[in-house]
């Protein structure tokens, strides 16, 4: 079986798209590309529009391997990868929204971002045509005896994002769920559309709040690959701190809030007060809880001081008097056993099947890691383990966090020894006049982010792209719940946690 290299090998690749080719083409390339994903040769790691185009971004796992296609759209359509493979079939509901695009054979042809109140239909397209009035979204129809519909939202009862959730049940046990999202859809791909790199890297930064750093690494990493711009060291090394105390902070969180989930409130309030320290720590040492707008294109905006290093050293000695005692009351209550062991079981071929990161695919024995597979700096220099499960249930998932936590904090010990041996500048200048195409995947804290730009020769973004990693795992919490109890869902979402924010744009 070719690698994804070798099938390209006589392909004319675009000019200036860094680090991995692109390569554009009619529709025979297109269907042989959606061919080998819908056959599980490759993976489907993100599919966008263009005014006139569409992208499909392709990963080769096995051999480590990244590239881009592009299909030009000429008459307004193409053909569906939906069709055949369904982890595409959201992702085009999203392009038509926003550029009109049709994707022939789409076998789910209802809006997905788009709920009838912009004003406008299409509006990133060539052409926007006025919006008509909204109808009652058609949810998928179920048949059987004794069946009930539960709506749940978009407004819930905590200080949570917003999505509708539509249980249909026989008694308790759940029959499908079908989730509806696009309520925190902020427009980021036409909001970075003609703004400066500094004006998008804080749009970047604001995709998803609690993975600002990822974002904010992900898309400058995409600026840097397209206008080959080397960064400091430093800045590597510290780039590589925020992005685990951005792991740590969001793990103890979840961890707490799944035991919570079912009950289990102490673990909720020691996990809370672990991940506020984490927070309070970010603040001392960079100036912001969440350390938003931190990393930008070229470096850095924030050093760390003797203090600040201290105060992380600090950090790192409570986590890990008090983490494993965490872990071993986890493990030993058996009330909290009874309800995650179990529940919400993901299959393998389906973590596989869309490509699903994170502790969601780790946990269902999908064995990638960004920071391993497609390795950047400084993850290349440094020692960690990725943790794989295969039991892909809710107590999976726990465990995953729990080894990802105590990976996190061998690698911050370890980045810190470094950066006492890399004093130096933070930031390289970033200077426009000329065009390039960058991409980045980054390893978040819920999996890999995808970040492409294009930039124009006066340094303006032409085209931003930036995938979540919940845009495969939404689909598949679907898949998780049919035949749990209802009252089983708050767990398993939480074990999943998938973003609101980062799948609606």
């Amino acid at each position: 079986m070719p690698t994804l290299a070798e099938t390209f090998a006589s392909a004319l690749a675009v000019e200036n798209h860094r680090p991995w080719p692109r390569h554009a083409g009619g529709s025979d390339l297109w269907h042989s590309m959606a061919e080998r994903v819908a056959a599980g040769q490759w993976t489907l790691s993100g599919l966008w529009g263009d005014k006139d185009a569409v992208h499909m971004a392709l990963l080769d796992e096995a051999a480590h391997q990244f590239a881009v296609v592009t299909r030009p759209c000429p008459k307004g359509y193409f053909p569906s990868i939906g069709l055949n493979h369904p982890p595409a079939i959201r992702l085009e509901r999203a392009i038509h929204d926003l550029y009109g695009l049709e994707p022939r054979g789409l076998p789910d042809q209802r809006p997905w971002l788009d709920h009838g109140r912009w004003g406008v239909r299409h509006p990133l397209s060539a052409h926007p045509s006025p919006t008509v009035a909204p109808e009652p979204y058609p949810f998928l129809p179920v048949e059987g005896a004794s069946l009930d519909q539960i709506p749940v939202g978009p407004v819930h009862a905590g200080i949570i994002e917003p999505g509708h959730f539509r249980f249909t049940a026989n008694g308790e046990a759940v029959v499908r769920l079908e989730e509806r999202l696009g309520y925190a859809h902020k427009g980021v791909d036409g909001l970075t559309t003609g703004a400066s790199i500094e004006q998008a890297a804080k749009l970047a930064a604001r995709t998803s709040g609690d993975s600002t750093v990822a974002y904010s690494l992900a898309f400058s990493r995409a600026v840097e690959a397209a206008l080959e711009i080397d960064v400091p060291v430093r800045a590597v090394w510290l780039r590589a701190l925020m992005a685990e105390l951005e792991r740590l902070a969001n793990h103890f969180g979840d961890i707490g809030a799944i035991c919570n989930d079912v009950a289990f409130a102490l673990m909720l309030a020691h996990c809370g007060v672990l991940r506020e320290r984490v927070l309070r720590t970010a603040a001392a040492c960079f100036g912001h809880r969440l350390m938003m707008d931190c990393i930008v294109p070229g470096g850095v905006d924030a050093d760390l001081s003797a203090k600040g290093a201290a105060l992380i050293r600090d950090l790192i000695g409570a986590a890990r008097r008090a983490f494993p005692a965490l872990v071993e009351l986890y493990d030993d209550t058996a009330s909290l056993q009874d309800r995650t062991v179990g529940a919400g079981f993901l299959q393998l071929a389906l973590a596989r099947q869309y490509g699903c990161g994170g502790y969601v695919g780790r946990a269902s024995g999908r064995n990638f890691d960004a920071r391993r597979d497609l390795p950047y700096p400084p993850y290349d220099a440094l020692s960690f383990t990725v943790p794989v499960r295969e039991d892909g249930d809710v107590n999976a998932r726990v465990w995953i966090r729990i080894h990802e936590v105590e990976q996190s904090l061998s690698l911050v010990e370890q980045i810190l020894d470094r950066l006492l041996r890399a004093p130096g500048p933070l930031r390289a200048p970033v200077t426009a006049g000329r065009r390039g195409e960058g991409v980045a995947l980054v390893e978040g804290f819920r999996g890999d982010i995808l970040a492409i730009v294009r930039i124009d020769a006066e340094g303006r973004i032409e085209r931003c792209h930036l995938r979540d990693p919940s845009w495969f795992q939404w689909p598949l919490l679907e898949a998780v719940i049919e035949g749990n109890i209802v009252a089983d869902f708050p767990v398993c979402n939480k074990s999943f946690n998938c973003s609101y924010s980062g799948a609606d744009l």
